[in-house]
């Protein structure tokens, strides 16, 4: 099943955000030939942290240990979530093909295993999340045991205070301290730039003058905080350095977006996807999108690209995400998918979108608004009926989630792009040999 032998491309992803990734990831590792059309710039708001399942219910805020009871409990609770129309095992499946392929695109991660980790934010609150990158993990232990611990952060840096977390931490963290230092050759700079310390941190000079800055302020300290600056594209060859220079075991702690992990994340997943075969038009949009009444091929009109380019493609992705990746639009009286006009589940009217109370605990009714799909992954048209036989909708552009609330972003698009990418690969062996 390759373009240059049947025509057309197997899949045609549209959407470069975490789903858009995964499902390009996942149909070429299935052997499926795919074209993926868009920019991935929301990654760049990634912590570099991957959420599977972390409060359940939302509206009680109950925070989970594992994300798999927690799983079990939303099936049980909400059946018409999306996450709890994927097994457990396709979602253990989908996490750990997506971290073995960050991990040779260099962004290694700690095992997954079956429990949450919780992990410090750049205010000093905690987050419970899944997947969680090498180089921040020794602070998922230090929270757990409370050692004796230095954070550090640099003049300049305005997005990172280590005084802030240690104020808001300090008095359940009896060994927490912080210190602030000069970047080296940054001292007439007023202001510094998380991605422009990461770069420079890969030079071998820049990193031996940092971690000599450091070392006499250990003390006895057993372990070691700073800001997510420790590289950019060789990331665990300077967190190694940095703990091998100083002996004790160090961690990130990610910066406000945009942030260093998230450019980490859009470079590994860039080199993933390329590496294994994916054609990328980066810096295209779908104009028109258009399916034969045989439901054979759909045909997409790309603009952006120099001359414009049409595409065929025996099954389309659609991972455009919500209102910020314009999958979804509003306007004052409804909200619309913006490619085809699909239909959007959503309150009657206007006036239900929102409760009174903007931090009310049961959430806003338009944050669930989304797409309705079947159990193969294809939206439904008003009248409950698929759209096209091999179109399919995965991600936050879905109905019936509140990705942010839930602490489960990562996890919908990893886990929906798998199970719809499956799908496609079903119907598109069952088309070819038929």
């Amino acid at each position: 099943m390759t373009r240059a032998r049947q025509g057309a491309w197997d899949v045609a992803v549209i959407g470069a955000g975490m789903s858009g990734m995964a499902a390009s990831l996942f149909a070429a590792e299935r052997g499926l030939s795919c074209i993926q059309i868009g920019s991935g710039g929301g990654i760049l708001f990634a912590s570099g942290l991957l959420d599977l399942m972390g409060v359940q219910p939302a509206a009680e805020g109950l925070v989970w240990r594992s994300p798999y009871a927690a799983l079990a409990a939303l099936a049980r609770e909400q059946p018409d979530h999306p996450l709890a129309r994927v097994d457990a095992g396709s979602i253990r499946a989908a996490f750990e093909s997506f971290v073995t392929a960050l991990g040779a695109a260099g962004i290694a991660y700690a095992p997954l295993g079956d429990r949450n980790r919780s992990v410090l934010t750049s205010i000093g609150t905690i987050k419970t999340t899944f997947g969680v990158p090498r180089a921040m993990v020794a602070g998922a232990y230090a929270l757990e045991a409370r050692p004796s611990c230095l954070l550090v952060d640099f003049r300049g840096l305005r997005e990172f205070s280590a005084r802030q977390i240690v104020a808001t931490l300090g008095a359940g963290w009896t060994g927490l301290r912080h210190e602030r230092i000069e970047f080296p050759g940054c001292d007439a700079v007023p202001e510094l730039y998380a991605a422009h310390l990461a770069r420079a941190l890969e030079t071998r000079e820049t990193r031996e003058r940092t971690i000599a800055l450091l070392q006499p302020l250990l003390g006895d300290v057993h372990v070691v905080g700073l800001p997510a600056v420790l590289g950019l594209g060789r990331s665990d060859e300077v967190h190694a350095a940095f703990e091998k220079g100083l002996g004790v075991p160090v961690f990130e702690i990610p910066t406000m977006p945009t942030s260093v992990p998230g450019l980490r994340l859009l470079g590994a997943l860039e080199e993933a996807v390329s590496a294994r075969g994916v054609s990328r038009r980066v810096h295209a949009d779908v104009r028109s999108l258009a399916f034969d009444g045989q439901g054979g091929m759909a045909a997409l009109i790309l603009e952006g690209v120099s001359g414009g380019e049409r595409v065929l493609a025996r099954s389309v992705v659609l991972a455009t995400g919500r209102f910020t990746g314009r999958g979804l639009t509003a306007d004052r009286g409804r909200v619309r998918e913006g490619l085809l006009g699909l239909h959007v589940h959503q309150p009657a009217s206007r006036e239900a979108w929102h409760q009174r109370d903007f931090l009310a605990p049961s959430g806003h009714a338009i944050n669930r608004a989304g797409l309705l799909v079947d159990d193969a992954w294809r939206p439904l048209d008003a009248g409950g009926n698929p759209v096209w036989p091999r179109l399919f909708a995965i991600g936050s552009i879905l109905a019936h989630q509140d990705w942010m609330r839930s602490k489960c972003g990562s996890g919908l698009a990893i886990a929906t792009a798998w199970a719809a990418i499956e799908q496609a690969a079903r119907e598109i062996r069952a088309t070819v040999s038929g």
